[in-house]
């Protein structure tokens, strides 16, 4: 087994292991919307989640990819699949660590404890209450970053395996 071949196993099970969890969140997100009294169960799911698995080995992945390309001497200048994935992770890798996970914490921090949002009270001949407008504005930026960062791993996967304009 040549250096170019550990290299490439350690990328893909570190792909493996950081990206295949975040395929659950919305699985555990729709679980808590059916059960809203386990969300601080599920927000603190995913945080352990982001934090011990996928930021970690996320952050293997381009000391990985680098050692490959370095090993096999790849021609930066006739792969731009490969420049343009980095520039996509990096964008990812930064909006993960510096806006979604603080949204997940700041969702964690809103229901624990003192600071538990209490439910809007409803008027006379209105709905049962629920969580404050705040909490749900939170909740949907979640959601949101979710998709974008699916998206973003989705044109990593297109630009990795299909190498658009790559000679490798």
């Amino acid at each position: 087994m040549s250096w170019f071949h550990l290299f490439l196993f350690l990328h893909i099970t570190a792909a493996i292991v950081a990206f295949g969890p975040t395929f659950t969140f919305p699985l555990i997100g729709a679980a808590a919307r059916a059960q809203p009294m386990h969300v601080g169960f599920a927000l603190k799911t995913i945080d352990m989640l982001e934090e011990k698995l996928v930021i970690p080995f996320v952050l293997t992945m381009p000391v990985s990819g680098l050692l490959m390309a370095f090993n096999i001497g790849v021609d930066w200048t006739r792969n731009p699949w490969l420049i343009a994935a980095l520039c996509v992770y990096a964008a990812a890798v930064t909006f993960a660590i510096t806006v979604q996970a603080p949204t997940v914490r700041q969702a964690i921090a809103m229901i624990s404890g003192a600071g538990a949002p209490t439910p809007v009270p409803a008027g006379p001949g209105a709905a049962a209450a629920g969580p404050p407008p705040a909490f749900l504005a939170l909740m949907k930026r979640m959601q949101i970053g979710g998709m974008m960062l699916t998206l973003a791993f989705l044109i990593l996967m297109v630009l990795m395996v299909w190498r658009p304009g790559g000679n490798i």
